[in-house]
């Protein structure tokens, strides 16, 4: 199935991959042998109403002082759900999926609040206790930093 540097692609090999892909949810895939070395990465465009969303005006963003003092209030709350590693957040598991959590929901010990991506690893960040959610403190693609308050459980 390896071919050589000089001879054309085994399409089949990457139609295999590219189904790997699918299933399992990753985003890029590599392998190779002595000679021969593929990737494959699939990449998703960008919804065409995200692209049209409102922009943020003056009047719609909130003080970067309020949102310094939901933080450090959110960071003393005893339900407090903070990151365990910098990375970028999302509350999807995939574009056209709903959020794991909402404001609002129940939720129980170990039960998935959001993914936390590091280093091209996708890593579930879950519920360390039972409870209501009360409070999700960051947005889809937001990068966070270790110990930054995620969300509250109550």
């Amino acid at each position: 199935m390896a071919k050589s540097p000089n001879t054309d692609i085994d399409a089949g090999l990457v139609r295999k991959l590219a189904d790997l892909l699918d299933e399992t949810g990753l985003t890029e895939i590599e392998c190779g042998g002595k000679d021969w070395h593929l990737r494959v990465a699939k990449t998703t465009a960008a919804k065409p109403e995200a692209a049209a969303a409102k922009p943020i005006t003056a009047g719609d963003a909130q003080p970067v002082s309020e949102w310094k003092s939901v933080a450090e209030a959110a960071i003393d709350h005893p339900g407090v759900v903070v990151s365990p590693m910098v990375g970028v957040v999302y509350i999807t598991s995939d574009p056209d999926s709903p959020p794991f959590v909402k404001v609002g929901d129940e939720v129980g010990e170990g039960d998935t609040l959001l993914l936390i991506e590091a280093m091209k690893v996708f890593n579930s960040i879950k519920a360390p206790k039972g409870g209501k959610v009360t409070r999700i403190l960051v947005g889809n693609g937001t990068p966070v930093e270790f110990g930054e308050p995620l969300m509250i459980i109550e």
